[in-house]
């Protein structure tokens, strides 16, 4: 292949509002299998976009600049903040192969929040209630109990299962009339269902 030479200057590309680019050409071959024929020739590919000595591009006469884009790796990623009165806090962000990021994080009363999926951030009881916890003993059992559980309890305002599912289907599904058993149906296809969630 070969670049030919651009066809204006950066300057007259701005003039003109088209592109600094140059003739992308491949040598291209063709051979017919019976006769053994070989027929070579330069084929016209489009014209290539050129970067500028500044590191940038012109594009239809604008200057432009790519900006590379970091995509994290599924798996949970952890980060401490201080905020403006010295109170430390935590955040961890789970990042799965397929399906809804969870991210937990801890505001200056202690209370564990969970957002589902970027939505309106959740006491974290409220998730382990609508997977099967439904009481806060069944959730202290489970946890241990400490600080941050009990600031989290008396900040939660469900007390069931069901209402803790009705809550999540609520922030998922804002405006649709809200039941356990869509409530139910969507948590499971959230994050139950291989082909929808896959945590890695």
């Amino acid at each position: 292949y070969g670049l030919g030479e651009p066809k204006y200057s950066v300057d007259e590309c701005k003039e003109r509002d088209v592109t600094y680019a140059a003739p992308l050409r491949v040598k291209v071959r063709l051979i017919t299998r019976e006769t053994g024929e070989v027929k070579e020739q330069d084929v016209f590919m489009g014209d290539f976009p050129l970067m500028t000595e500044t590191g940038t591009f012109v594009i239809n006469g604008a200057k432009r600049v790519i900006v590379s884009q970091l995509v994290r790796s599924p798996s949970v990623y952890y980060s401490g903040k201080v905020d403006k009165n010295g109170k430390r806090g935590f955040t961890a962000t789970g990042i799965p192969n397929r399906g809804a990021w969870l991210e937990y994080e801890t505001d200056a009363k202690d209370v564990v929040y969970v957002r589902i999926d970027r939505t309106r951030k959740l006491p974290v009881t409220v998730l382990l209630r609508a997977l099967g916890f439904g009481s806060d003993q069944e959730i202290t059992e489970l946890l241990g109990d400490n600080e941050y559980l009990s600031n989290t309890l008396e900040k939660d305002n469900t007390d069931s299962t069901e209402k803790a599912l009705l809550e999540i289907y609520e922030r998922l599904r804002p405006g649709e009339p809200p039941t356990v058993e869509n409530a139910k149906s969507l948590l499971v296809s959230r994050f139950f269902d291989p082909k929808r969630y896959d945590l890695a």
